[in-house]
């Protein structure tokens, strides 16, 4: 058994001070408030780790790189493609091994990869089909991060589009074929497999339902969802329909699924994802980053519908940026402050259901031991009442981190991997380079 002693700590009910969580292997055993200072000492607010319900690992190699010559969506779309035609098996291991740590030294415990660089170039299958997921998962597990690879099913080039060179690499050839590759991956500890639609434009209608029915029951589902006004116009134009409303009409919406960004929505899409109970996650810094626009997220709660948070292309890997912008983004566009309560966006912070861990996400007994540790005391956080948190930290004011009952940033510092920042800047640098 390992003893933390917080000096604050955000539980179910609050924030309480000299809280004593002892952890049996991966699990929280007991949590008690105003306790004798004993074990390991953690010093500023202690919270539940958080949920980054959406990440392209690969994408972390665009950060820097696409602000010339201004452009759209599409002409970044178009760059991100031409990294994505350099990356194997090794490349993506070593690249996502830096970019998963540096993941949890900004709070982040687990991880949502939104998974389809499945191939090698041409479409030609890996002589080990899942060779890039096993990358992916080797290099969470070296990072000290939980993983769900969310395999994705990615078909056309757009609606009624033959994929192109580089997105054959993403194509399994029919939802079947997909769902039959990934069968064949094999979770462990802190990964696990669930699916994804990567949207109506890369995923024929008549085959939607069997994405859904490809993946396991248990584990969640994921899709793209209305990010930019033009999937809208296409999806109209196609099927007389919005993309919520052709997921309804084949039967996927559901409580397992996750819609990413849900940014140019109807009233009607909202009430069919809240009906259906469905979650919801917003990327504010990507979209923010990509000129998507401000998603409706505090009528979707009320809808409702779950909220969540991601880092999707991580051109900004900051948990609590990524929490307080769903506050920021619905000021800006609502005109009106307090939108939501701080705990209303810790909730949305820590959803690590969204991904498959519904056991993490709280300090209390029985949930996975997943702790993060902020400074009160840095040039941000000095002076902050400590429910403030969530609106004046950044990841940099994280110092330790554990994850499955293991610490994984100690200080400020990654125990598993010396010096993140070399690591990718390496890595980076080589894959323009080829």
């Amino acid at each position: 058994m390992t003893t933390y002693w917080c000096e604050r700590a955000w539980l179910p009910d609050g924030i309480s001070e000299a809280v004593r969580i002892e952890v049996v292997g991966g699990e929280i055993a007991s949590v008690t408030a105003n306790a004798p200072r004993a074990g390991t000492v953690l010093k500023g607010l202690t919270l539940p780790g958080f949920a980054n319900g959406h990440s392209h690992a690969f994408h972390r190699a665009l950060r820097g790189r696409t602000h010339h010559d201004r452009g759209t969506f599409w002409t970044w779309r178009q760059r991100m493609y031409s990294l994505a035609s350099r990356l194997d098996p090794d490349s993506y291991y070593r690249l996502a091994r830096g970019v998963y740590a540096e993941m949890v030294l900004a709070g982040y415990t687990s991880v949502g990869e939104f998974h389809y660089l499945h191939h090698a170039p041409g479409g030609k299958p890996y002589a080990e089909p899942n060779a890039m997921g096993e990358a992916l998962r080797q290099a969470s597990e070296e990072a000290g991060i939980r993983l769900t690879l969310l395999d994705t099913c990615y078909l056309a080039g757009g609606i009624g589009v033959e994929p192109d060179e580089v997105q054959q690499r993403f194509s399994d050839g029919s939802a079947a074929n997909w769902a039959q590759r990934v069968g064949e991956l094999r979770e462990k500890e802190t990964f696990r497999v669930g699916g994804a639609i990567h949207s109506v434009r890369a995923v024929p209608a008549e085959q939607l339902s069997e994405v859904d029915k490809g993946t396991p029951a248990e584990r969640p589902l994921h899709v793209h969802l209305s990010e930019q006004r033009a999937e809208n116009e296409q999806c109209l134009a196609a099927y007389g329909s919005t993309p919520t409303g052709l997921l309804h009409d084949h039967g996927v919406l559901g409580a397992r699924l996750t819609a990413v960004h849900a940014t140019h929505l109807t009233r009607l899409d909202i009430e069919r994802l809240g009906g259906a109970r469905s979650r919801a996650c917003f990327c504010p810094t990507t979209e923010r980053d990509l000129g998507d626009g401000i998603g409706p997220a505090r009528t979707l709660l009320d809808a409702g519908v779950r909220l969540g948070v991601g880092s999707d292309s991580n051109a900004v890997v900051d948990a609590f940026e990524e929490t307080r912008a769903l506050e920021l983004n619905e000021r800006l566009s609502s005109e009106q402050r307090g939108r939501f309560t701080a705990e209303e966006l810790l909730g949305a912070a820590t959803d690590h259901g969204a991904i498959g861990w519904d056991e993490v996400g709280e300090l209390a007994a029985g949930a996975g031991a997943d702790l993060v540790t902020v400074d009160l005391g840095s040039v941000r956080t000095a002076g902050i009442e400590p429910s403030g948190v969530v609106f004046a930290a950044s990841g940099a004011d994280v110092r330790d981190v554990v994850v499955a009952g293991r610490e994984i940033v100690r200080g400020g510092a990654h125990q598993l991997i010396e010096k993140p920042e070399t690591v990718l800047a390496k890595e980076i640098e080589a894959l323009w380079q080829s």
